[in-house]
């Protein structure tokens, strides 16, 4: 849910339900890299809540569209890790079993 102005765009505050601060502080993280960025920041109304308030303001350009290219660029930063992670894991089970044929033929 989206709560900001209608005559200023570049402002908008974000409510996301089911979300604690792992995905909001991801989000704030993606945000403040971006050039358009003047302010990000969230909050947790209260621990016994699953909601973050993120909070979005820009140099002109719709939070909305800022929001959401955030929110792409974390994923696309989540599946370039995981690609990572997968690529290293493989070489290690390589070289684990070469290391280990090796020591089988000695």
């Amino acid at each position: 849910m989206e709560i900001g102005s209608y005559s200023d765009q570049s402002k908008s505050t974000f409510c996301l339900v089911d979300e604690d601060h792992t995905f909001a502080n991801s989000v704030r993280f993606a945000l403040n890299q971006d050039p358009r960025v003047t302010f990000c920041g969230y909050s947790i109304p209260h621990p016994s809540v699953t909601q973050v308030n993120i909070r979005v303001q820009t140099t002109g350009d719709p939070a909305k569209e800022v929001m959401k290219d955030g929110c792409q660029d974390l994923m696309r930063m989540c599946q370039h890790i995981r690609s990572s992670f997968t690529d290293a894991f493989i070489d290690f089970k390589r070289t684990k079993t070469d290391t280990k044929q090796d020591m089988d033929t000695k």
